[in-house]
């Protein structure tokens, strides 16, 4: 049987009431011209060589994916917009969070492609600095991603991570939550865009079945680029926003829901008679 949607958001806390989409989905080309603009690569990795695994590799994002901290950062991202290009601050979040997925120097770029780049790479520091002392400071992972994370790795499967947030940034987040020790890989904005995490990670696992987990249309849209790559979703529903399983669905999800609850039993459907069952892996 296929996997199917959730269709109902789940209780949030914290954020008020929303009725689904509250706020629009602006309509965007069907691939940003501005994907790939991203902050400059700031370090060379050690050449790992390609290996085998028991199953399949799973990518996760980490804002809005792994951490439940979509809410703090729109409002961030709302007060930065409204400072620097007077943007009203219901439709900068509205904009923030339709954008979402690509690197914010991107979505300025994309947003604001009219502004001078010297203003626009200033407004992407502050936003970095401050998305770091009033959203990272704060954030949680949602509810079922300890757990979640264990059974995946108990089952076999590889964990890596692939975030458009700074990659030492990422690793500290990870690490205070407890969820670093489950992850072979953090990748980050240091390391180059979401497509070219997932091509490192496609010549580092070159025989595995390989999954993006992600909360928005550029994460799906990474997926779809990349080599045999399956795209999976988050929901979301924040104050003001809701991204439905179904949008992320139409954006080339094989999977959604707002919950990852379920994700070991999906990726076991998806990847039934593709790879031998292991009941658990050494850590390295």
């Amino acid at each position: 049987m296929a996997p199917t949607a959730s269709s109902d958001p789940p209780a949030r806390t914290g954020d008020g009431p929303v009725s689904p989409h509250e706020a629009p989905l602006p309509v965007l080309p069907a691939t940003s011209q501005y994907a790939e603009v991203g902050r400059l690569v700031g370090r060379q990795r050690e050449v790992v060589a390609p290996r085998d695994v028991p199953r399949a590799v799973v990518v996760f994002d980490l804002d809005g994916t792994i951490l439940d901290d979509l809410g703090l950062i729109s409002a961030v991202a709302a007060d930065v917009l409204e400072k620097a290009f007077g943007t009203p601050p219901d439709e900068g979040r509205v904009h923030y969070l339709a954008t979402t997925g690509m690197p914010f120097e991107a979505q300025l770029a994309q947003l604001y492609p009219e502004a001078p780049a010297a203003e626009r790479a200033t407004t992407a520091r502050t936003f970095h600095q401050r998305k770091v002392t009033e959203a990272y400071a704060k954030a949680k992972p949602f509810p079922e991603m300890p757990k979640l994370l264990k059974r995946l790795d108990v089952e076999g499967w590889t964990l890596v991570i692939s975030t458009g947030a700074e990659t030492e940034m990422a690793d500290l987040i990870l690490e205070r939550e407890g969820l670093r020790y489950w992850f072979d890989e953090v990748f980050g904005s240091a390391d180059g865009t979401k497509r070219e995490h997932l091509s490192e990670y496609r010549r580092r696992y070159p025989n595995a079945p390989m999954f993006l987990v992600g909360d928005s249309r550029f994460d799906m849209e990474a997926a779809h680029s990349a080599e045999r790559v399956t795209a999976l979703g988050r929901a979301s529903s924040v104050r003001g926003w809701t991204l439905t399983p179904a949008d992320l669905m139409q954006w080339g999800a094989a999977w959604a829901d707002y919950s990852l609850s379920s994700l070991p039993d999906v990726l076991e459907r998806l990847t039934r008679g593709a790879t031998p069952k292991a009941t658990g892996r050494r850590r390295r």
